[in-house]
């Protein structure tokens, strides 16, 4: 049994999201269908959803705008079939990510300098979730 959720599915042709991965920038602003088992799910409005990649310890965030589409806890573990629009945007972050004191450093030593980074997503327009 197949859950849709958003638009229909356009696209025919899969892009594994390791190809994504390798060249973000190169689909920057162009439409994908990306196939993975969800691996998380937003807790708070199923505004989101993270497919584990083909390759080993890779995952990409599937963004939807809130209400749109809203995916339940329970589709954690399942296959799902997306199309989306790749997109990038800018983060913000400690520049030791908080782990000073775990690594046993002085307050003093450690720079908490605000580090940026783009990571890169895909706005979810449509899903098909098994």
């Amino acid at each position: 049994d197949s859950k849709k959720y958003g638009n229909e599915i356009t696209l025919t042709g899969k892009t594994p999201i390791s190809k994504i991965m390798e060249n973000p920038d190169e689909f920057v602003g162009k439409k994908v269908l990306v196939e993975g088992t969800i691996v998380d799910v937003c807790e708070k409005r199923g505004c989101w959803i993270n497919l584990e990649s083909d390759k080993e310890f890779e995952s990409m965030r599937v963004k939807v705008n809130d209400g749109e589409i809203v995916f339940p806890m329970e589709e954690k573990g399942k296959k799902a079939l997306v199309e989306g629009e790749v997109y990038s945007i800018v983060v913000e972050g400690e520049g030791c990510g908080g782990d000073c004191a775990k690594e046993g450093n002085e307050k003093e030593n450690c720079e908490h300098e605000k580090t940026t980074k783009k990571v890169y997503q895909i706005k979810g327009l449509g899903a098909v979730i098994q």
